[in-house]
């Protein structure tokens, strides 16, 4: 018979650890309302990536994936706007808008859960358990 497998958890962050991915969520909640700052978010989990300890690194990763997650449904969504306004005008393309504005009102959701779920698990002084995760 085996054995179960017991998986150590990552260390928690030391309070100093966790002032910068602090910042970084910071600058991405204040990015909500002017988009610039996220990129100092995510530049600033990007230099810090390699040095921090290994929780510390989980929020940045989530960070990180956040960012081009939230780029790549962003584009996704906004061309399909773009398509279908001009096809709307032939009425075809009205289904084609409404998804691309579904997809973007729930692209502001999911950005917000995760960076709420990921203050959370900061605020704790744990490791975001599954940084690589598409959803929350």
């Amino acid at each position: 018979m085996s054995e179960p497998v017991h998986i150590e958890p990552l260390p928690a962050p030391t309070t100093f650890g966790r002032l910068l991915p602090a910042s970084a969520y910071a600058l991405y909640f204040i990015g909500l309302a002017n988009g610039v700052t996220i990129l100092l978010g995510l530049i600033l989990a990007y230099v810090n990536r390699d040095k921090a300890d290994a929780a510390t690194r989980s929020h940045y990763d989530f960070l990180i994936g956040t960012f081009w997650l939230g780029i790549a449904w962003a584009v996704i969504g906004s061309m399909l706007v773009i398509v279908g306004l001009p096809l709307s005008l032939v009425l075809i393309g009205l289904p084609v808008v409404a998804l691309g504005w579904i997809i973007l009102s729930l692209l502001g959701v999911w950005f917000i859960a995760r960076l709420v779920i990921g203050s959370i698990y900061l605020a704790r002084g744990e490791a975001y358990p599954r940084p690589k995760a598409w959803l929350i």
